[in-house]
């Protein structure tokens, strides 16, 4: 089986490291393309990588070029990963007459898709292009749940969770001192470390707040976004900005896990993928939200060293407070790497949507070409039209 994989991004950590654990499993030939720029591409670890840089959602000449694609490589499965790629591949996809197409929402905000305001037009324009599909992926139970509430039916949707490698994320003492060093950190200074996007919506303006009352501490903030000037400044006006690093996106986030004594996410809306690291990495973790830690609480089966965070206000410091105490009666010890259980296994995300592959082509599949006309309200041609090259069709 040869499976084309359509992102909007492909840059470090998100949705494309999830795509680099996934083809690596996958026993089918797989190859990729990326809708975003060339200089921000994961190394995919010898998969075949394709260009195809677009110049927004709204780009017929990238479902011209995506199209071209899929028909010269015969691919039997085109699986898509993010909005943009979801839009335009799914209608390459069917316009090149893939016979089996796949998509896999990864983020689906409340208020937003990677980064834009879901309007109206931005939710029909989606759920024009799921019709092209014949299923579509959640990355967790809420995102399927939004689904559901644009209008995808829910025999359309199925939920394979964001699953992590433990082993990638082992505890090395070697990395740790490089890691501190160019961070220019001392040995013995305890590190407490966040990972993310810099978006509002993480809420790293409470742990650079929380750094105030926890004095003998350093903040290693790793990743980038929109937030990152308002953090600085913040960290500023809150006296601490000489005990905050920010480091920027990473294509791997091993080395500065190692580097922390303590992780904490203190965002309400997230998966919890970086907590799963953390504790892989030996950490003990403070979370606002973690759903495969909540499932463990709830079977009353916590996993040790986790700690879930209220919405009280001195919850985070005080945790933070708590946890170096446990960190010096440790001696600075490092806890042992743990994990949820192999739901959140890539062996398990690998091994399920191999299976519904199979399941897919197991159906009659499609090799005609079709014209498509994309009805939604938009700026774009007339009103409830989205003209695509090859002719017209009707909406029905």
């Amino acid at each position: 089986m040869r499976v084309l994989h359509v992102i909007s991004t492909l840059g470090p950590g998100g949705a494309g490291h999830q795509l680099r654990l996934l083809v690596r499993r996958l026993p089918h030939e797989s190859e990729v393309v990326t809708l975003g720029p060339p200089a921000a591409v994961l190394d995919m670890e010898g998969t075949r990588v394709h260009h195809l840089h677009t110049r927004g959602d709204h780009d017929p000449a990238a479902v011209t070029r995506l199209r071209r694609l899929m028909r010269s490589g015969r691919y039997d499965v085109v699986h898509t990963h993010l909005y943009r790629a979801c839009v335009q591949g799914r209608i390459a996809a069917r316009l090149a007459g893939v016979p089996h197409v796949v998509a896999t929402e990864h983020h689906l905000g409340a208020e937003s898709i990677e980064g834009r305001r879901i309007s109206r037009g931005v939710r029909a324009l989606y759920l024009a292009g799921e019709r092209f599909g014949q299923v579509t992926i959640a990355a967790s139970p809420a995102i399927a749940g939004r689904l559901r509430s644009w209008g995808v039916p829910d025999t359309r949707i199925t939920v394979i969770p964001k699953a992590i490698d433990a082993r990638e994320y082992r505890f090395d003492a070697g990395l740790r001192d490089a890691a501190r060093g160019r961070l220019g950190i001392a040995p013995g200074v305890p590190v407490i470390g966040g990972v993310g996007r810099l978006e509002p919506d993480k809420r790293f303006d409470l742990l650079v707040r929380a750094l105030a009352e926890v004095p003998e501490a350093t903040l290693v903030l790793v990743g980038d976004g929109s937030a990152r000037s308002t953090l600085e400044r913040l960290a500023d006006i809150e006296g601490v900005a000489d005990r905050v690093r920010f480091v920027g996106a990473v294509e791997h986030v091993r080395e500065m896990l190692c580097a922390m004594d303590v992780f904490a996410s203190p965002g309400q809306e997230t998966f919890g993928l970086a907590t799963l690291e953390a504790i892989a990495a030996g950490l003990p973790a403070l979370y606002a939200s973690c759903g495969p830690l909540e499932e463990r609480v709830a079977a009353r089966t916590p996993v040790r060293g986790t700690h879930r965070l209220s919405r009280d206000r001195e919850s985070l410091p005080r945790a933070l407070r708590a946890e170096l105490l446990c960190l010096a009666e440790r001696g600075g010890e490092r806890l042992s790497a743990r994990s949820t259980g192999i739901r959140y296994d890539a062996d398990h995300l690998a091994a399920s949507v191999g299976r519904l592959y199979e399941r897919i082509a197991d159906r009659p599949g499609r090799r005609r070409v079709i014209a498509p006309l994309l009805a939604y309200r938009g700026r774009f041609g007339r009103k409830n039209s989205f003209q695509l090259p090859g002719g017209n069709m009707r909406n029905a």
